[in-house]
């Protein structure tokens, strides 16, 4: 229940209040009227290409307990729901606001401070995901975090009015497209820590240079209390400049404030003595991959910047799961293993992720590669240097998809991931390790959902 009134909701979002509803609070937030039913409270939002608002009848008609729509929108819906010349419109509570969006932004800040959390607020170029997956697990208390990439100005705002009275953390993953949009999540989840994983050439085409999107992602750090804290690298790069604006810095990785003492991985968990300050605290965490250490170190600093023990948090570990096609782990027919890393990628993760396939236990590893997006005028460079680091770490085959890919100079270059999942499933001969990768666009989560039909996948690994 989103445990606000609704003229609070309506000073929240700046809305006039058109038809009054019934008492009580909306138990939740939502933007598709297709899901709408009793005690929903419906966002009108308008869209490239339709706007939500024309189906703010049909969400009253399902029991909607209200609907924020535009004012044009708010004066027609008497006549739209068929409710003329009834006292209010079905029973729903009707606001009008100039702005939708930030009327759903605006009362997930509401709501954010009248649930007294405390707010975690992650963002980066590689392993935000992951980072708050591993958060979300370890931090104490109640604790509701972004599911899976509910990372924009609706997703994480929707995140927030999902949140149940008595939560003590919110865990809130941040994207950026462009300036401005971090400082706007930023406004609405106030956080308390935020975390920046790191800053690479990822958004280079829209932003021009990696100086940019670090200068992005610190917008973060001007929107911090004073007893807030950022989470950042030791090696900060181009973001340290911005790191000044922070109350409190606190590094992670070797040499800062969280580090990993020592590693060892024992099948499929990694055991790692951290040490924060003069805590040392042994922790056993159900994965093998290094890039995943890191990203568990920048998610116990965003602990220990709420004042968490490495005692604490270290007795969660076994609740840590990651969301879909990141890392996924699915066995092959000839006892292979092929890791589904297929989200996203940019030069930093995609080095990760084939350090991370060279460290497999393999009688031969392929990595099927799609592009990666959004790498500006230098994108070929930048896929030729990925090609090279393959080889270099003793990759066996690359598949390169799509036209794109052909900078990868694969072994092999196919047109579709379709085509990928044929190659490869021809291919397999024995104990293979295969990494599929390439950014959203490319479509790569085919390549599992093909060798399932082919029979080639047995079991999650």
């Amino acid at each position: 229940m989103i445990g606000i009134s609704a003229e609070e909701i309506a000073a929240a979002a700046g809305a006039e209040i058109v038809s009054r509803g019934g008492a009580g609070h909306p138990d939740r937030a939502l933007i598709d009227s297709r899901d709408a039913g009793p005690g929903d409270l419906f966002f009108g939002l308008p869209g490239a290409t339709a706007d939500g608002g024309e189906f703010a009848a049909g969400a009253i008609q399902a029991g909607a307990w209200g609907v924020v729509v535009e004012p044009d929108r708010a004066a027609g819906l008497e006549a739209t729901a068929g409710l003329e010349g009834t006292d209010d419109v079905g029973g729903a509570w009707v606001f009008a606001a100039e702005h939708p969006l930030g009327a759903l932004g605006a009362v997930a800040r509401a709501w954010r401070r009248a649930l007294g959390a405390r707010v975690i607020g992650i963002t980066g170029s590689v392993g935000k995901t992951s980072v708050k997956d591993i958060a979300g697990a370890l931090m104490p208390g109640t604790v509701h975090a972004s599911p899976e990439n509910f990372n924009t100005e609706i997703g994480l705002p929707l995140t927030i009015l999902s949140a149940s009275a008595g939560v003590d953390i919110l865990v809130l993953e941040m994207a950026m497209r462009g300036p401005g949009q971090i400082a706007e999540l930023a406004e609405i989840a106030e956080p308390d820590v935020a975390v920046i994983t790191n800053v690479g050439p990822v958004h280079i085409e829209l932003l021009g240079s990696v100086e940019a999107i670090a200068a992005v992602k610190a917008e973060v750090l001007d929107h911090l209390p004073p007893d807030g804290a950022a989470v950042a690298p030791v090696d900060s790069g181009v973001l340290e400049p911005h790191l000044a604006a922070a109350p409190r810095v606190i590094r992670f990785g070797a040499g800062g404030d969280v580090a990993a003492e020592t590693s060892l991985v024992a099948g499929e968990e990694m055991e790692a003595m951290i040490v924060a300050g003069e805590e040392r605290e042994a922790f056993m965490f159900p994965f093998t991959e290094a890039h995943n250490l890191t990203n568990a170190l920048a998610a116990i600093g965003a602990g220990r910047g709420l004042g968490a023990s490495l005692a604490e948090m270290s007795r969660r570990t076994a609740r840590i799961g990651f969301s879909s096609l990141r890392g996924e782990r699915i066995g092959l027919s000839g006892g292979g293993v092929l890791v589904n890393d297929c989200y996203n990628a940019n030069p930093v993760s995609m080095r990760a992720a084939l350090d991370h396939l060279a460290s497999l236990e393999a009688d031969r590893r392929i990595a099927i590669l799609g592009a990666m997006a959004e790498l500006g005028p230098e994108a070929a460079a930048y896929h030729r240097g990925i090609g090279r680091y393959a080889r270099d770490r003793g990759i066996d085959t690359v598949i390169g998809v799509g036209e794109d890919s052909q900078a990868y100079d694969p072994d092999d270059l196919v047109a579709t991931p379709e085509e990928a999942a044929e190659l490869l499933a021809a291919q397999l001969a024995g104990r293979e390790a295969v990494l599929v990768k390439g950014s959203r666009s490319a479509g790569l989560e085919a390549v599992a959902e093909t060798l399932a039909d082919l029979d080639v996948v047995v079991a999650n690994g």
